[in-house]
């Protein structure tokens, strides 16, 4: 009896970012990088002239900086044209690039950046006050390295980037590749970003090049963004979370066009930008879109160009999708995942055009079905797997191969990898045809007299009334049916629409039982440091007394 016949292919071929770096030179060297800039010009260079950068950055990295294979590269940076060269010459000098979220507090860029053991940061110069107090802390990191011609503050062992890319050049040799890069394993670790850190220190998720890899050949297809070098991506996901979403490694494969809007995020800017650049995609979390909307609203704008509006981060509002399409002819794809997973898992294609019903808005509101190579299942409080009926919920567990197995030099947080599988933590039901819905997260299902009630469900329904900019649902602890949901509203300039309306305009669209007891009228829901509603604020406010909700009916939503 013969065993298993082997095939006879070039299955050692490494799956890394050298690959995706040869194919900007070789293959699409006229493809652009468009970087905005504080005069509103744009720089532009092509593939062919980042790629002859990038072989000096390599070198510098290498025989300047002394980065050896698998020291962490730290970088302090907006969206623009220097961090992509570091995202490409890093790796593939077999170094770690650790993209430090600029937005996260003190102590928590002092933990990564020692956690990490970086050796080097790259930082730009409109960022120095903000890394300048942090320096201190600062254990084993070498060298600063400025990026720009702004002043480096009090900054220790400063290098101008520039100038190492200059003195790179009078050393670098001749051909099509000024830089011997060395021979990469796909399973070398590639890049390191960690998570916000919602509860404990951020943990870090170390992405090997053979998971970049898949999860940005997976963004070429056409069930998930589709990318091609037809395409021109504005690129406004920070690029310090989670690799832009893949974005940039995803561009260097296909030969799609870079817009870059450095630290130009506002909704002005950014309408600006994508009128005089013109756009086909563009990827953000909802509270971006939400800006962009108000400003389109109130301004002649030109969106036109942007045929792939992608959206994730956290469940994208139907009234937002609707207005947006109604409005301005601009269609919002949702996407599903988290650090831990590269983040793309599920991807939501719109279904076809009927009409715009009601049932197509229902599909549009799903956060699609799973890409290819990765699994998901539903689990309940007992472990039991959920079934896909598109009713029954439960915790998202997922593998696949861009899929973390555990934290980076962090045992705390195994509790979250079980079996081969990641606990996401948001709850969700899967219907018959695979496509998920997220009804919340695990710690945000308020459970009121034995049921649930989901958060992001009312929260959805609160800012579909046009007097609501956000809406945060918290759990206010009740003697009576253990829970109750606290609405936290944002209303528009000039808007009266109090507790009374807002009831009623819930009333058609939930459980007799989910009507809220009280709301919270705010300025504004506070954010994380990637965009997303920061729920833990305003339940510590709940918890010091100092977020005060109006009662509006009985306890209990009038049970």
């Amino acid at each position: 009896m013969t065993g298993p016949l082997n095939g006879l292919m070039q299955d050692d071929f490494p799956l890394t970012l050298a690959h995706a770096r040869r194919r900007m030179r070789d293959c699409h060297p006229s493809a652009q990088v468009a970087t905005l800039t504080d005069e509103g010009a744009v720089t532009r260079a092509s593939f062919a002239e980042v790629s002859e950068r990038v072989d000096r950055l390599a070198r510098a990295l290498t025989t300047r900086l002394g980065i050896e294979p698998g020291d962490r590269v730290g970088t302090f940076a907006w969206n623009n044209q220097r961090h992509f060269e570091l995202y490409m010459a890093v790796p593939c000098v077999g170094a770690v690039l650790h993209t430090l979220n600029i937005r996260l507090f003190a102590e928590q860029i002092t933990y990564i950046v020692n956690h990490a053991e970086d050796q080097v940061i790259f930082v730009d110069d409109s960022l120095v006050p903000l890394l300048e107090p942090l320096v201190p802390s600062f254990e084993g990191v070498r060298h600063f390295i400025l990026m720009g011609d702004g002043p480096a503050g009090q900054l220790p062992n400063v290098l101008r980037y520039e100038e190492l890319l200059a003195e790179a050049d009078s050393e670098s040799g001749v051909g099509s590749e000024s830089f011997d890069y060395p021979e990469l394993d796909e399973r070398q670790a590639a890049s390191l970003c960690y998570t916000s850190g919602t509860t404990g220190n951020p943990k870090g998720v170390l992405y090997s090049h053979r998971s970049i890899c898949l999860h940005a050949t997976a963004s070429l297809m056409a069930d998930n963004l589709g990318l091609s070098r037809r395409e021109r991506v504005l690129v406004v996901v920070p690029m310090f979370h989670v690799n832009a979403w893949g974005l940039p490694y995803a561009a260097a494969l296909c030969g799609a066009d870079l817009v870059m809007p450095d630290r130009f995020m506002q909704a002005e800017p950014l309408a600006r930008a994508i009128e005089s650049e013109r756009p086909t995609v563009m990827g953000c979390v909802p509270t971006i879109f939400a800006g962009m909307l108000r400003y389109a609203d109130t301004h002649e704008v030109d969106l036109s160009s942007l045929s792939n509006a992608v959206c994730g981060g956290s469940a994208v509002p139907r009234a937002l999708m609707k207005d947006f399409q109604e409005r301005h002819g601009v269609c919002i794809h949702q996407g599903w995942g988290m650090t831990e997973t590269s983040p793309v898992v599920t991807f939501s294609d719109p279904p076809e055009d009927r009409g715009h019903d009601e049932r197509y808005w229902d599909e549009r509101a799903l956060q699609g079905k799973p890409l290819p190579w990765t699994e998901l299942r539903l689990v309940d409080d007992d472990g039991h797997e959920v079934p896909w009926d598109g009713q029954s919920t439960g915790e998202i567990q997922v593998r696949g191969p861009w899929v973390a197995r555990r934290y980076y030099n962090d045992p705390s947080g195994d509790e979250k990898f079980e079996d081969g599988w990641l606990r996401t933590g948001d709850i969700a039901a899967i219907d018959e045809q695979a496509f998920v819905r997220i009804t919340d997260r695990s710690k945000d299902v308020i459970k009121s007299g034995g049921e649930w009630i989901s958060s992001v469900e009312l929260e959805n329904e609160l800012m579909a009334h046009p007097d609501v900019i956000e809406a945060a649902v918290i759990a206010k602890p009740d003697e009576r049916w253990s829970e109750r949901p606290l609405c936290c509203v944002v209303l528009r300039e000039g808007a009266a629409a109090g507790a009374d309306e807002l009831v009623e305009h819930l009333r058609p669209r939930v459980a007799k039982w989910w009507l809220p007891d009280e709301f919270a009228f705010i300025a504004e829901v506070p954010k994380t440091s990637v965009g997303k509603f920061d729920k833990k604020v305003l339940r510590a406010q709940l918890q010091e007394g100092t977020l005060e909700g109006r009662a509006r009916i009985p306890p209990g939503g009038g049970r």
